[in-house]
């Protein structure tokens, strides 16, 4: 009987225990193997599987693991991607030893890379002098200044530099949510709060996709109905003092042609420059 290697992939993302019922199935029935113990083998063990940590992991430590059965390598966040290329290399070269399957477990969800960004904004809220240093107040003048670059590269029709620029953006909106967090209590919110806020506002303002009933098409009822709930929504807060950023800003929104909304945003940008 030949021996088979089954490398397993889960989403350090998703909670720990959270797997397919093909693996489920895999790792209850044939041994687990895995590098350290984490939060996944603690939920593997609980929900009946058998898993042995190998400290020092090698490709002819799992085939000697295997012998001529089954075995399943739980693969590290990363990926084991070393572990893979030495266990492929050396079955490439002696396909009789074994066979070697690859397993997805779970797979990231859709903006899991989000829960990333989050974390090294922390990271650097910490561990950076600069960021440390930073408020909302200071950081003004760089969310104008990143919202023009991205603005440029799609002028530029440059949707590469526009993957980029609007990361820089995202930049922005992750420390300044970071920094919320320090706030006093009541006034502090969080990117949940960010991000709670406006899947509450989208649904409020596009009932067309959200209220069964008013499904419509019509781009001029979209707008409108747009309108009227941002409208409402204003009225519940008190109106804030119009500045010169904010009137070039509407400037800029007003324009109709791209030269002209391209020298509104410059004229922002320098105003805001002169007021930091």
């Amino acid at each position: 009987m030949t021996a088979r290697i089954v490398l397993l992939v889960t989403s350090p993302r998703l909670p720990a225990g959270l797997l397919t019922a093909q693996a489920w199935d895999l790792v209850r029935a044939y041994p687990v193997l895995t590098g350290a113990e984490n939060a996944q083998t603690t939920a593997l063990r609980a929900n009946g599987a058998d898993v042995t940590i190998l400290s020092s992991p090698t490709a002819a430590a799992l085939l000697s693991a295997a012998g001529d059965g089954t075995v399943v390598w739980l693969a590290a966040p990363d990926g084991d991607q070393r572990l893979a290329r030495e266990l492929g290399l050396k079955l490439a070269s002696t396909p009789e030893l074994a066979e070697m399957e690859l397993l997805y477990g779970s797979w990231d969800p859709p903006g899991a890379r989000l829960l990333d960004a989050v974390a090294v904004m922390d990271r650097l809220r910490a561990d950076d002098a600069w960021k440390r240093s930073q408020t909302h107040q200071s950081l003004a003048r760089y969310l104008l200044e990143e919202a023009y670059e991205a603005y440029d590269a799609i002028l530029a029709d440059d949707l590469d530099a526009l993957r980029g620029e609007i990361g820089d953006v995202l930049l922005q909106v992750l420390l300044h949510a970071r920094i919320a967090e320090e706030l006093a209590e009541d006034e502090r919110w969080t990117i949940d709060d960010v991000a709670g806020e406006f899947v509450e506002k989208m649904i409020r303002r596009n009932p067309h996709v959200f209220e069964p009933g008013r499904e419509t098409d019509d781009l001029d009822e979209i707008v409108t109905n747009w309108n009227a709930v941002k409208a409402a929504e204003k009225a519940a807060y008190p109106p804030r003092p119009t500045t010169s950023l904010a009137s070039a800003l509407v400037t800029l929104a007003r324009s109709s042609r791209d030269e002209d909304a391209a020298d509104a945003l410059r004229e922002a940008l320098r105003r805001v420059t002169e007021e930091a």
